[in-house]
């Protein structure tokens, strides 16, 4: 439970508030192409091979979390983010539907309360920001205190550069002094929250009182049919997997394989990196990875070596994420739930029904409404995969951390944040872009009636007694 806040707390959260609120009003007059040019700036000055290393290199040594060497990979996302936002209308007619007579127009939110995670303290306040100074809004950042010089440095960079195009650095402030209580306090008194986190954070800030797009907590179970190209599916995995040290909610969790090809996936799973676990090890790692009921802050996004020593047990110099063999799904069976780290759990399967039914248990348990994937050149089973995990996305025969969030060879927009629907308490599906940071104001004209006569509504029961 939080702590209430100080007198003092409030009084800077308004103060950040307040600042944000009257840059917001000075870029009020800017024109697309003002904006355009804006969002390019933050974008080259934070995605710059130079700068992003740097900032990511940091983020790794504050935080403890994450791959020093692989982070710096993560500016592509801006890239991706800047070539969407940059790809579409932000102001005046956004859409027009004709033949039912609608006009849409974009406008500004005003002020966004942006919650960080320490794991991307280098990636998120960007991303965030390049959507949100593309829909003229002003953001106020909350760090992760394990985070925060990290992300205070990040946006003391993306402030720089709207100060050298001669616009208001209060775009963009950011809490100098975070805490839990002064994060709610900000989501309580801004326009809209999104916040990029765990499922507590998630809570909080739908619990805030003002609108807001929060994720889900992940669980990231993967199909792997009889059809599957063994080696794309293992290298795809792995390279998922090892992705910041599996750090995000989207990195492979469980591995469900059908029995035919089981054991030359798992071989060349082993030849990807991985190191098999066995029935004793497995045994030495559950208590380390889990306490209470929850992962262990210590274990999560390091090296597999690193897990593996806390466990008392070594691997090889050239393994780099770990395997389990696990047949039980549930809340008793910690290695059927989400890993967030270097480490995945391995299933078999035989008969297809039986795939869906352990994606639909997994799911039961943990991850409800984040994401599944699977490798398969089967189109029923790509189908009916789709019709059952009570999921919001689902990637066909890719790296699944690398695709969830839009990648340069999916369509799926690029961000930094993915709602997870009703299923996890959000009230979006979709990967938080553009079109979430606008307000939007429909125009209707008259059109030729559209009023269909009672048989064709009523079908079969038109003129039956009434019941």
């Amino acid at each position: 439970m939080a702590r209430p806040i100080t007198e003092e707390e409030k009084q800077y959260a308004r103060e950040l508030f307040k600042r944000a609120q009257t840059a917001q009003q000075q870029i009020a007059h800017l024109d697309q192409a003002a904006v355009d040019r804006a969002i390019q700036a933050i974008g080259w000055a934070t995605s710059n091979e130079k700068t992003f290393t740097r900032l990511a290199h940091m983020g790794v040594d504050e935080s403890g979390l994450g791959d020093r060497e692989g982070r710096p990979n993560k500016r592509f996302k801006i890239k991706g983010i800047l070539r969407d936002a940059l790809r579409q209308k932000s102001m005046g007619i956004v859409e027009e539907i004709p033949e039912k007579g609608l006009v849409k127009y974009a406008k500004p939110v005003g002020v966004i309360a942006a919650l960080v995670p320490t794991t991307n303290p280098a990636l998120t306040p960007p991303g965030m920001g390049i959507y949100a100074l593309k829909a003229k809004n002003a953001v106020v950042f909350s760090p992760h205190p394990r985070a925060k010089q990290t992300t205070l440095e990040t946006v003391r960079v993306m402030r720089e550069a709207l100060r050298r195009i001669g616009l208001p650095e209060d775009v963009y402030v950011c809490a100098e002094k975070p805490s839990i209580p002064l994060a709610q306090e900000l989501m309580a008194i801004c326009d809209l929250t999104i916040a990029t986190g765990g499922p507590a954070m998630a809570k909080a800030a739908h619990s805030s009182g003002k609108p807001a797009y929060a994720a889900g907590q992940g669980n990231s179970t993967m199909v792997i049919d009889e059809t599957a190209d063994i080696a794309e599916a293992a290298h795809n995995t792995m390279l998922s997997k090892m992705s910041d040290f599996g750090s995000g909610c989207s990195a492979d969790g469980n591995l469900i394989v059908e029995a035919s090809i089981y054991d030359a996936f798992l071989d060349q799973l082993q030849k990807e990196g991985g190191y098999l676990v066995s029935e004793e090890e497995k045994k030495k790692l559950e208590p380390v990875l889990w306490q209470d009921g929850h992962r262990t802050i210590d274990t999560i996004a390091c090296p597999a070596s690193t897990i593996a020593e806390k466990a008392g047990f070594r691997i090889p110099a050239d393994k780099k994420f770990l395997i389990v063999r696990e047949e039980n799904i549930g809340k008793d069976y910690p290695f059927s739930t989400e890993k967030l780290g270097t480490l995945l759990s391995i299933f078999k399967y035989s008969g297809f029904e039986n795939a869906l039914d352990m994606v639909t248990r997994i799911y039961s348990i943990q991850g409800k409404g984040h994401s599944c994937g699977i490798y398969s050149f089967n189109d029923e089973h790509i189908h009916q995969l789709a019709l059952t995990a009570p999921v919001s996305r689902m990637m066909v025969r890719q790296a699944q951390s690398k695709a969830n969030a839009g990648s340069f060879t999916n369509g799926m927009p690029m961000t930094s944040s993915m709602g997870c629907g009703v299923w996890a308490g959000n009230i979006t599906n979709e990967n938080i872009s553009l079109k979430h940071y606008l307000n939007y104001t429909w125009v209707a004209r008259t059109i030729p009636e559209d009023k269909p006569g009672d048989e064709e509504l009523f079908g079969e029961f038109y003129n039956t007694e009434t019941w």
